[in-house]
């Protein structure tokens, strides 16, 4: 999977014009323009061409001229009929000027709620915090609701005020009012850009009055632009008005390139989610499964999210685990069997010896029928011979857990064999074939474990409304994306180029994203619920809680503590289930589960 999408719709920039003085010319070059020139002077470039543009007027000039591409751009899919009035332009010798008056004469008022309420938004705090997501929901409440300019539509968004191409701004009261706003029109670090660099004192604002539309670059202000774009291009995607989606796709990959950082990423992903289900081109899931398991291993690396579902699930077995002597794991996902090193370390050094330890391990059956698993048990092998431990392995290939028999794999009775059933973010997979969760406990029951340990999204992915599901990823993966930025394994500042670990983890999640969002019916697999629908299911199932206890609660956050400082990552104790998250909102749960005393007696 190539990355190329992130760069679809990154508007072209234009090259910037020094901001200092010309040197010195000649006199009778000087004789040339001594009627105009001013303390600033005159470029001699763009003068020798006929154009009269001030050399501290260079970067409002090139600001203008990549608007206007836009603009053009947009209007051209409807026609610049409008163009053909009576309205004189500025000679366009006067090139700043005449930018303007094409600006003002394509682009319709900006909708003064919105710019009211953007302007009172907080720079300091994230895009999605700004926005109650009950607002979220009904984003037609803050566009406007004229007719759309781009098609022939009843509906009521109105495409040019989303972007908010243009805003119009009073003018400054004072000096320090102007230097505030000449500072909110610079473009962020690490933007695509509108804009281009000038060493003007001037800034980038030219005003005649006070209804002088001026290029609308903010980064924070088109943020929250993007979000309610994207909202409400889901809104049309679930009216099946795939005129209006599709328009609104495009106008998210202008805003999205103003974004810099976590922001921009998401946006990307969500847009291409979206183009893929608005234009019918499906994902492929039938990807190389190794090709996944590598993502994975990338992801593991970044953040500290498998390690902790690992750590906190290994504990639930060890615990088990306890007082047998021969103890059996059956991992639903082995992957590269990255959980079980830990494990079978721990058992060695279990007081009286370690315990014999058979692990089966199940995964997908691969593309060039080789026998991944037995690769991944032949050095776990390795390991358990180093260690002291005697170590019995087998790998079962299956397209689906519900595929699955208990008498398959070779359980023994527990007396003589403790068992413990291991999922990690496996089980919703499994929602997506009717009938499939409910065979698999079935199945799980039959096996008599002394412990399921389950680790499982904390969202909700699979309600049946598509506006709800896109409205709870798109606040999830934003706070996933954030933690990955935060986690000290990236370029936040945009200094230094983005680690091999960080780029493959934003594939792993775009690829969820694009599941959850694009996909349908069987097709969609990423059918994340929460701890709360999961133990409601587990309970009816017949399991009981088995509570993690303050001990591993204690040893996660100490994980934590060693993974960049913790910083921004909480462990959270719930019902005797733990909780990761990122600031206040929890990403992933970790729960464990014996059979219930009626059922196991």
């Amino acid at each position: 999977m190539k990355r190329d999408h992130e760069d679809i719709y990154g508007a072209t920039g234009y090259g910037s014009g020094s901001g200092s003085k010309p040197e010195t010319s000649s006199i009778g070059k000087g004789k040339l323009w001594e009627e105009d020139q001013d303390a600033g002077g005159m470029d001699e470039l763009l003068a020798v061409l006929g154009y009269k543009v001030r050399s501290s007027d260079m970067a409002d000039v090139a600001q203008k001229l990549e608007q206007l591409e836009m603009v053009m751009g947009t209007a051209q899919e409807d026609g610049i009929s409008h163009l053909a009035c009576d309205t004189v332009h500025y000679n366009p010798s006067d090139l700043s000027g005449w930018v303007q008056s094409m600006l003002t004469e394509l682009n319709n008022p900006a909708t003064p709620g919105l710019d009211s309420m953007l302007g009172n938004s907080d720079s300091n705090s994230s895009i999605l915090g700004q926005i109650n997501q009950s607002d979220l929901s009904k984003p037609q409440q803050i566009v406007s609701s004229n007719q759309s300019q781009v098609y022939n539509d009843d509906s009521e968004y109105d495409l040019r005020a989303i972007p908010g191409i243009v805003a119009n701004y009073p003018p400054p009261k004072s000096e320090s009012d102007s230097e505030t706003t000449r500072k909110r029109l610079k473009t962020s670090p690490g933007s695509t850009g509108y804009g281009s660099s000038s060493s003007s004192p001037r800034g980038a604002i030219t005003e005649s009055s006070s209804t002088r539309p001026v290029v609308l670059i903010d980064s924070q202000e088109t943020g929250v632009r993007l979000v309610h774009t994207l909202m409400a291009c889901a809104e049309a995607v679930q009216q099946d008005n795939l005129k209006l989606a599709d328009a609104l796709v495009k106008h998210i990959g202008l805003l999205a390139a103003s974004q810099a950082g976590a922001m921009r990423k998401v946006a990307t992903y969500f847009a291409e989610a979206l183009a893929r289900r608005i234009y019918r081109i499906y994902p492929q899931d039938s990807l190389d499964p190794s090709y996944t398991d590598i993502l994975q291993m990338h992801f593991y690396e970044t953040c500290p999210y498998l390690k902790f579902a690992h750590f906190t699930a290994n504990q639930a077995i060890l615990e088990a685990f306890a007082t047998a002597n021969r103890v059996h794991v059956i991992d639903f996902g082995l992957k590269q069997g990255m959980q079980w090193p830990a494990l079978m370390q721990a058992l060695a050094l279990r007081p009286g010896g370690p315990p014999a330890f058979r692990l089966t391990g199940i995964g997908p059956p691969q593309p060039d029928n080789t026998d991944a698993l037995q690769q991944v048990g032949w050095k776990l092998a390795q390991l358990a011979e180093t260690i002291g431990v005697e170590f019995e392995f087998r790998g079962f290939v299956a397209n689906s857990l519900a595929d699955l028999e208990p008498e398959m794999l070779e359980i023994r009775p527990p007396e003589v064999e403790a068992v413990a059933v291991n999922s990690v973010f496996e089980l919703h997979r499994l929602l997506a074939r009717p009938g499939g969760i409910e065979k698999v406990l079935g199945s799980i029951k039959a096996m008599k474990p002394k412990i399921l340990t389950v680790v499982e999204q904390e969202a909700n992915h699979n309600g049946p409304v598509f506006l709800d599901r896109f409205t709870e990823a798109l606040h999830y993966y934003s706070s996933l994306f954030d933690s990955l930025e935060g986690s000290g394994s990236g370029s936040g500042s945009g200094v230094a180029p983005p680690s091999q670990d960080l780029v493959m983890s934003e594939l792993f999640l775009g690829r969820q994203i694009c599941n959850v969002v694009a996909c349908e019916g069987m097709d969609r697999v990423e059918r994340h619920e929460t701890l709360t629908q999961w133990a409601t299911r587990m309970e009816t199932a017949g399991f009981s809680p088995v509570h993690l206890g303050s001990n591993a609660y204690k040893q996660a956050s100490m994980l934590l503590a060693l993974f960049a400082g913790g910083d921004g990552y909480r462990v959270e104790e719930n019902n005797g289930c733990l909780m990761l998250g990122w600031h206040t909102r929890p990403l992933i749960a970790t729960s464990a589960w014996q059979l219930a005393t009626t059922e196991s007696g």
